[in-house]
């Protein structure tokens, strides 16, 4: 045995270590995947957001050829959304269970076969059941941010979040494109053309991504109890009636402004699909720019400030063209109030930058609190927002048809948002209250327990 007199000789017996090199090809390669991970998951949401929409514009024609109500063609664009909310949370569970990668691919696959029956409907309620299949659509949100999340850095998970949901896009896309196809070959045409096109995309997503990550793999199954059980939170729903109404209306709007551009303004399909364009496209890119502002200057500020832009927004926009007579002493004045296409189309864009921000604050704040159950919350919180686009069109043609004012859907909107931003208020009351409470009992405990030593 080595006998040692002085301790610190002992260091003379310790092997050396050596600390294992940064690979630099390895880190760089690593970042080239998480991209091109992104970068295919967005272009694949945008695809599969497109066909979601696809019905706002085509239905325009069917609504001409089956001569529809108001309250029929807001059933008939709403009914794919209804199928991708549904689907939303299932499709989160799934995704944390399974394989997000592989569940991407599969869902675009399915979807191109609805997609090539659409052309070929001819009533009612031949395009109502297909709708409900196309809807499916709108799952992909709930797969696709669960494959983005984990794949993304903590500190930039509302970046990558923002990006991902840049994929709204898809309706903007929507606008453009559809009408040029039914001007060229007619609109039975653009449901082929988009079923082409997803099995394309499924098949370039199964060679260019990698599959899932070893850390998101569960290593056991998660009983099911156990994975719903963050949905007994009533936060878990609080968040989702902000994204009611910072998704769902921008859902509802989408599917709806071309009609109302049409009808109220008495413009043609193409130009009414290109102001659209104007609403569509900034609340789909301004989604990154609020992942961004949600990561550094904080979700809640974010979204509170989305919601008063919104509401100034709709105060306007809900007032209806007046016609108001002033009785004078020698003969009366008239004056006529209606906004003009031009205003009330700044006013619905800017509505669009905000809920833009507001989309990506939400998610924000949903990984705040629950970061390792993306998928179901995410999914819940995803599919009442969609739930949104299904009632909100619906709900704009009933009080159209009851009211005979077009601008009624404004002030529906408009009282959703009150009711989103009282619960706001309430809850961040409650929280901040909660927290005081919390902070006083731990100070009192800290006090008692030094009052204790020093005795």
């Amino acid at each position: 045995m080595i006998s040692i007199n002085k301790p610190y000789l002992l260091l003379a017996y310790v092997p050396i270590i050596e600390l294992p090199q940064v690979d630099e090809k390895m880190i760089a390669n690593s970042n080239q995947q998480q991209i091109s991970a992104i970068a295919m998951a967005s272009l694949a949401f945008a695809a599969c957001f497109a066909v979601w929409t696809l019905v706002s514009v085509i239905g325009l024609q069917i609504r001409h050829e089956l001569n529809l109500s108001d309250t029929q063609f807001g059933i008939l664009v709403a009914t794919p959304i209804l199928t991708g909310a549904l689907l939303r949370l299932p499709m989160g569970i799934l995704a944390e269970r399974w394989s997000s990668r592989n569940l991407m691919i599969v869902l675009m696959a399915f979807i191109s076969l609805p997609l090539f029956l659409f052309s070929y409907a001819s009533t009612f309620t031949h395009y109502l059941l297909l709708g409900l299949c196309v809807g499916a659509s709108g799952s992909m949100f709930s797969v696709g941010i669960h494959f983005v999340s984990s794949r993304s850095s903590e500190r930039s998970q509302g970046l990558a979040m923002g990006i991902f949901g840049a994929g709204n896009l898809g309706a903007a896309i929507t606008n453009l494109i559809v009408p040029l196809v039914i001007i060229a070959y007619g609109w039975r045409m653009a449901p082929m053309v988009y079923g082409v096109v997803l099995l394309l995309l499924a098949f370039l997503f199964w060679m260019l991504t990698d599959s899932d990550p070893q850390r998101t793999r569960p290593t056991r199954v998660v009983p099911l109890k156990e994975q719903l059980r963050p949905l007994a939170d009533a936060r878990v729903w609080r968040f989702g009636l902000y994204y009611f109404f910072v998704f769902g209306g921008y859902i509802s709007l989408v599917l709806w402004l071309p009609d109302y551009y049409v009808n109220h303004y008495r413009l043609d399909i193409q130009t009414a699909s290109f102001l659209t364009l104007m609403f569509t496209l900034p609340g789909a890119l301004t989604r990154v720019l609020g992942g961004w502002s949600a990561d550094h200057i904080g979700a809640r500020h974010v979204n509170w400030s989305v919601f008063w832009v919104c509401l100034v927004c709709l105060f306007f926009l809900s007032y209806p063209p007046t016609t108001m007579t002033v009785h004078g002493i020698r003969e009366d004045t008239t004056f006529v109030i209606d906004m003009p296409v031009w205003l009330f189309t700044v006013l619905v864009m800017v509505m669009g930058v905000a809920m833009g921000f507001g989309k990506a604050s939400v998610f924000r704040i949903v990984y705040d609190y629950y970061p390792e159950r993306m998928g179901v919350v995410g999914g819940t919180v995803g599919m009442v927002g969609a739930i949104g686009g299904f009632v909100l069109p619906i709900m704009f043609g009933l009080v159209a048809d009851i009211m005979g004012v077009r601008s009624s859907c404004f002030m529906l909107l408009y009282g959703v948002l009150a009711v989103c931003m009282c619960v706001m208020y309430y809850g961040i009351s409650v929280e901040e209250r909660r927290s005081r409470l919390q902070e006083a009992i731990r100070n009192n405990f800290l006090k008692e327990d030094s009052d204790a030593t020093s005795g």
